[in-house]
């Protein structure tokens, strides 16, 4: 039982929270408040818990409900034709204005998408391609292997970790990727630390604010509760650009002190 509940906490799954009902969970984590770094991760304050709604996890972060992650099995999703018309990838490699031997995390980077992309536009640096799921990381190793790109590391993440090296990050972007995170606030802090000082966080997230943008809610975001989010980790708002037909992509920069 405490390997199930384990799972359930870092992973963000909310099967038990439909299989035994939110008072079951609460009893449960209680019960557990002897396991050290469990009952840590349940009462720091950060989260609170709730019956999940539709696509969501039932997990609140300053106010937002965390949306369920897009599996694996989902792959072919992150490489439809559609996807080039509707997010132009491309604009938002030219908006980051890269220099040649940048290094980038691509945070979330799922099949490596947007990964080959950062990679050339930084033939002399290098592309750090992170994801939580294992079987993406081997879908992307099996990409690099068949296009012979050899500037694109992949690195395997952990849910609340992306497992990147101190201060040796020029700019972090993350694509429709950081409302799924399961640990936002753990996870943008070792992405902070993981900047260098000066260097930058881009976030692509589909506009909540818009109706007409047809994604599911908990999928999408606002630029203030991006704002609000990122401020609580110590970044600050640089610009928001809106060229993007469905997406906001925001700027934020880790200070230089």
């Amino acid at each position: 039982m405490l390997k199930s509940f384990r799972t359930f906490v870092l992973e963000g799954i909310p099967s038990y929270l439909r299989q035994m009902g939110l008072l079951s969970a609460i009893a449960l984590s209680l019960s557990l408040m002897a396991c050290g770094d469990l009952a840590l991760r349940m009462d720091d304050g950060s989260y609170q818990y709730r019956e999940p709604s539709v696509d969501g996890i039932g997990k609140i972060y300053m106010g937002r409900e965390i949306s369920q992650i897009m599996g694996h099995q989902g792959a072919y999703w992150l490489e439809r034709p559609s996807r080039e018309l509707a997010e132009r990838p491309q604009a938002v490699v030219d908006a980051l204005d890269l220099t040649p031997d940048a290094v980038v995390a691509d945070v979330g980077t799922g099949t490596g998408y947007m990964a080959v992309r950062l990679a050339a536009a930084v033939p002399q640096g290098q592309v750090l391609a992170v994801d939580v799921q294992p079987e993406m990381v081997t879908l992307l190793h099996e990409r690099l292997a068949t296009a012979g790109i050899e500037n694109i590391k992949p690195v395997q993440g952990a849910v609340d970790d992306p497992h990147l090296p101190t201060a040796a990050v020029d700019l972090a972007l993350m694509v429709d990727a950081y409302h799924e995170f399961a640990f936002p606030r753990e996870m943008m802090t070792h992405l902070v630390t993981a900047l260098k000082p000066g260097g930058q966080v881009v976030l692509a997230e589909y506009r909540a604010e818009n109706p007409l943008v047809m994604i599911k809610r908990l999928h999408k975001m606002s630029e203030a509760q991006v704002r609000y989010e990122m401020r609580a980790v110590g970044l600050r708002w640089v610009k928001t650009d809106e060229s993007l037909p469905q997406q906001h992509l925001l700027f934020f920069e880790k200070p230089l002190g």
